[in-house]
């Protein structure tokens, strides 16, 4: 009996090896081809000369060491570790690590076994039951055993499961680069946090000094006051001064929590789980590091990963495309079953239980009244939208180069400006005070005095900040951070 159906098995065999070797290195729908993209140099790369600065550049993938703030390192690890939206992601890429596992698994022939045993009783009024129940030895409960392994191999004649598994293992290669991007991301974002907080403290300190100075003020107008040096309106005024200075901290304290619940979100705990760290130390904003551009934008292209994303799933569209034009050519499927049945289990593995059995499998689409058409259409259209997306990412990225050098050039330009600008405030105020105790001014010139000059130290202050934070975005712009 083996030799019965050992002949056709090989046959098949041999017919699937042939067309598959005739058919391996084919693969229906175009190879893909990654686009080119012009290796230019970005046009406000040079004003980057113009910065006076006093640290090195630091390494791109862990910018914020280049800071020297041992605080905000040990936020954006804090948040690259512990960050809920980072998981998410990562467990995307092992989701999208599976889907392509799946896919390439597909193409390889498949075995199972298969065992059953039943027990049944007759029916005696059943066809099968009134024929047998007249043969002598007739048994009417029934013990049945059957023991099978099977085989079975789709052979992928036009390549559609070639082209699957490609499109697979480039939406895996999108979702680890989609990863890397929620990276950087989770530490700018931590970082941008971090200098807002370092703002606010600064800006409330200062805030509380002004309302020092217009306490003293008003002191000092009380005083003369009382020698018949001032009047009343002089006081009144100052006590609106001192009042306003007091009104001034409230929105930048509601800044700096707000600010620290955000990072502590971001660092993956509730709202007030870190704030007690930031908020005991108050050291000054560190200084910026230097940043380079070194290449044009082929070297950001290889290290943005959302531009590495859009090429990987511009990839996958193009293998979809494949996968769709495939269902236009037969499906040849070779399956084969070796299995032992019996109704007892003493001569199951005999010869006379075996029933082995072969089947080549032939699916074709003749008739479908424009489904694949339709369906290759669709793959086509996707790839077009790709292809655009792509395109629109790479010109996106080379805006964001561009934009934060511009930001980062100006600002620290603006900040050197209004240095000499408080410097000279500073020295207004002070003869300006001096000429009011003196009686050649009035109390209105002081005030204004005060008020200009609170306004460019707190502007100075929100500028340094701004320094710091579009250094951060230069980073990310760059890819900075993985």
């Amino acid at each position: 009996m083996e030799s019965i159906y050992k002949q056709p098995v090989m046959r098949l065999s041999h017919l699937a090896m042939a067309a598959t070797l005739v058919l391996s290195a084919c693969a229906v729908g175009p190879d893909y081809q990654a686009p080119t993209v012009a290796d230019a140099a970005f046009v406000q790369a040079p004003l980057l000369a113009q910065r006076a600065v006093t640290a090195p550049m630091p390494a791109l993938d862990q910018w914020w060491n280049g800071f020297n703030d041992p605080v905000l390192r040990r936020v954006v690890q804090r948040a690259i570790d512990q960050n809920l939206d980072l998981a998410a992601s990562l467990a995307r890429v092992e989701q999208a690590r599976a889907v392509a596992q799946h896919a390439g698994a597909q193409q390889l022939p498949q075995a199972d076994l298969e065992t059953q045993t039943a027990r049944q009783k007759q029916s005696l009024n059943s066809p099968l039951g009134k024929i047998a129940s007249n043969l002598p030895g007739y048994e009417r409960t029934q013990s049945l055993y059957d023991v099978g392994v099977g085989a079975s191999w789709e052979l992928d004649l036009a390549g559609g499961l070639k082209r699957g598994t490609q499109a697979a293992h480039a939406e895996r290669d999108a979702a680890e680069a989609d990863h890397l991007g929620v990276r950087i991301s989770i530490a700018a974002e931590a970082a941008d946090a971090y200098f807002r907080i370092r703002a606010a403290q600064a800006r409330i300190r200062l805030a509380q000094q002004q309302v020092n100075t217009d306490d003293q003020l008003q002191t000092l107008v009380s005083l003369r006051l009382h020698d018949g040096l001032a009047t009343q309106r002089d006081l009144a005024l100052a006590q609106a001064q001192l009042a306003q200075a007091r009104g001034a901290i409230a929105p930048l304290q509601i800044e700096q929590k707000q600010q620290l619940n955000r990072l502590d979100v971001l660092m993956g705990a509730l709202p007030g789980t870190y704030a007690g760290e930031l908020q005991q130390d108050s050291a000054a904003l560190t200084a910026v590091p230097d940043i380079r551009v070194d290449g044009g934008s082929a070297a950001l292209l290889r290290r943005r990963p959302d531009v590495r994303a859009a090429e990987r799933r511009l990839a996958a569209s193009n293998a979809h495309i494949g996968s769709a034009m495939s269902e236009y050519y037969p499906k040849l499927s070779l399956s084969a079953l070796l299995g032992f049945e019996s109704l007892g289990a003493t001569g199951l593995l005999t010869a006379n239980s075996l029933q082995p059995q072969a089947a080549l499998g032939l699916r074709w689409r003749l008739f479908d009244f424009g489904r694949v058409d339709a369906e290759v259409a669709q793959a086509q259209g996707a790839n077009r939208e790709a292809l655009a997306r792509y395109r629109q990412t790479v010109l996106r990225a080379t805006e964001d180069v561009e934009n934060a050098i511009v930001t980062l050039v100006q600002l620290e330009q603006q900040q050197h400006a209004l240095i000499d600008e408080v410097q000279a405030r500073e020295r207004a105020r002070g003869a300006t005070q001096d000429a009011y105790l003196g009686g050649a001014l009035a109390l209105n010139d002081v005030l204004e005095e005060d008020r200009l000059l609170l306004h460019a130290r707190d502007q100075l202050v929100q500028l340094r900040s701004d320094d710091a934070r579009a250094a951060v975005a230069s980073f990310r712009a760059l890819g900075g951070g993985w």
